[in-house]
């Protein structure tokens, strides 16, 4: 199985690369299954419904959130109706709606299970422990029995953290991919158990920024620990960034893994070369 994973897509910079360009990856990659973590594709903070459907119908399978999976009201109703929508596991100790693992069929019948879990290490609120959040979904779902391929979204700060959950659910995953801090890390690799594994997929928003943000409202802050104004999402052309990989479909074990730059100001990087057509004015 060919799958995909794109991180967090930050405002509308990375709605236009994302609904602009998935479409041509997906035909020139051949993929079989694109998981996108879209909870920051609405103004920077959170995802609305409407934002929702159009990453849906630009050919994601699945979207995957984060802990500002509810900043957009609407998105407890929609996400509820809505099993496309991944919401963290652990982001409430009950009555969160919707759910946080779910199992998914692609084109050709083939199963694949996509779960995210919130870490604990240095994040704002005091979230529940994730591996014992993922520990039961895996034990339910054995890569190449119960699916033929599974993907963790492990959404954190500390890549000590994600490690960790890489290494734990080595052999039990198909794939394990960090979210959460908007930088690319340059460790995409496949675990001794099979398991591949990127600490950071980076984000799908324009890098000439801070971590997605316009620069000066940040800068200024860190330069001079006053704020003047709300961040903005930085508005330039975006870099779709994320992990590439590829799967036994009779054992779940990963036999590829690439990390994934395309468009934009970073340099390429994925399975194959591919040109992106221009974006179109407006988009997103």
């Amino acid at each position: 199985m060919k799958l995909l994973f794109l991180g967090d897509v930050m405002g509308r910079a990375g709605r236009a690369a994302l609904t602009g360009w998935l479409p041509v990856l997906r035909t020139a990659w051949a993929l079989d299954f694109v998981v996108v973590n879209g909870e920051n594709a609405t103004g920077g903070a959170g995802l609305s419904p409407e934002h929702a459907k159009a990453l849906l119908a630009a050919g994601a399978d699945c979207l995957t959130l984060g802990d500002h999976a509810f900043d957009q009201r609407a998105m407890r109703e929609y996400c509820a109706q809505e099993p496309r929508i991944i919401r963290p596991l652990n982001i409430a100790k009950s009555g969160a709606p919707g759910h946080g693992a779910h199992v998914f069929t692609d084109a050709r019948g083939r199963r694949v299970l996509v779960a995210q879990a919130l870490g604990q290490v240095f994040m704002k609120q005091p979230y529940s422990d994730p591996f014992s959040a993922v520990d039961p979904v895996l034990r339910a779902h054995p890569p190449g029995g119960m699916v033929q391929a599974s993907l963790i979204d492990i959404h954190c700060e500390a890549t000590s953290e994600k490690t960790a959950m890489g290494h734990w659910c080595d052999g039990r995953a198909s794939v394990v991919v960090g979210t959460h801090t908007h930088i690319p890390t340059a460790d995409a690799q496949i675990l001794p158990g099979g398991t591949a594994y990127q600490s950071d997929a980076g984000m799908c928003g324009d890098y000439d920024s801070v971590i997605g943000m316009k620069k000066d409202e940040p800068m200024r802050r860190f330069i001079t620990g006053m704020a003047r104004t709300r961040f903005e999402p930085a508005m330039g052309e975006a870099t779709l960034c994320g992990l590439y990989v590829e799967t036994d479909d009779a054992t779940g074990r990963a036999t590829r893994a690439q990390m994934v730059r395309a468009g934009g100001r970073l340099a390429a990087s994925g399975p194959a070369s591919v040109e992106l057509p221009p974006l179109a004015q407006g988009a997103g």
